[in-house]
């Protein structure tokens, strides 16, 4: 695996970046961070739907994510990747098409994390919000959601992690993201699919558990910030 790491490193790293697209790891990172970026505004109006006293809100909301999350993504990977191109009338690349897949995915997913982090907030606050005057979207825009946001990033992290291990599921569609990397050398290679694939193993493994010592770090932040608050509150 050693030797197969030495002289394949730069295509598992950036695909065949410079001469060809991104790809590789650098890739693999790329899809989840922009994914879960553009997933975010939808992820958020979709919980405020959710949360919503509102039927007209509430009920078109939860339909999306219990639809979604009741279906895999291979479903909407393959859905993006023949209906894209009809709607907007030409080809599209799969980095493309796998993004739109995934935005569509992730929006369900941090829908339900940010609905769970206005909910575990007291009611109260909603509650002294309109005492003050505040309208509904106000209350959600200028209390709720800054806390919600903040107490559930922690998850959100997660979610990231989540993302990335998801996008090995690009290659089914031509991009050349680490899974596809991978795929690359064991057919140039054709006797080692073992130590290739355990190699792919093995960086997503290392990868993975460095953005969770990442979420670990921001949830002791959170608790220690919290703690101060408390304290603080305490001592007035």
């Amino acid at each position: 695996m050693w030797e197969i790491l030495q002289d394949n490193a730069l295509l598992l790293l950036i695909g065949q970046y410079p001469h060809g697209p991104i790809g590789g790891l650098a890739a693999t990172l790329g899809l989840a961070a922009i994914s879960l970026l553009l997933a975010f505004p939808g992820g958020i109006l979709l919980a405020l739907g959710r949360v919503s006293p509102y039927r007209i809100f509430y009920l078109p909301a939860s339909a999306i994510v219990y639809v979604v999350r009741g279906l895999p993504l291979l479903m909407f990977i393959f859905w993006a990747y023949f209906f894209v191109p009809l709607i907007i009338g030409r080809p599209v690349a799969g980095a493309t098409t796998m993004v739109v897949a995934l935005v569509i995915y992730e929006s369900a997913y941090l829908a339900e994390i940010i609905r769970a982090g206005i909910q575990a907030l007291p009611d109260g606050q909603q509650e002294a919000s309109r005492a003050l005057g505040m309208s509904y979207m106000q209350t959600m825009r200028k209390v709720i959601l800054p806390q919600a946001l903040f107490n559930m990033l922690p998850s959100m992290l997660s979610q990231f992690i989540s993302t990335v291990k998801e996008t090995s599921l690009a290659y089914v569609i031509g991009v050349q993201e680490l899974t596809y990397a991978a795929n690359q050398i064991n057919s140039v290679l054709l006797t080692k699919p073992l130590e290739v694939f355990t190699l792919l193993a093995l960086t997503y493994f290392v990868l993975n558990f460095g953005l969770t010592c990442l979420v670990a770090l921001t949830e002791r932040m959170i608790k220690r910030k919290r703690s101060g608050q408390a304290v603080k509150v305490a001592t007035t």
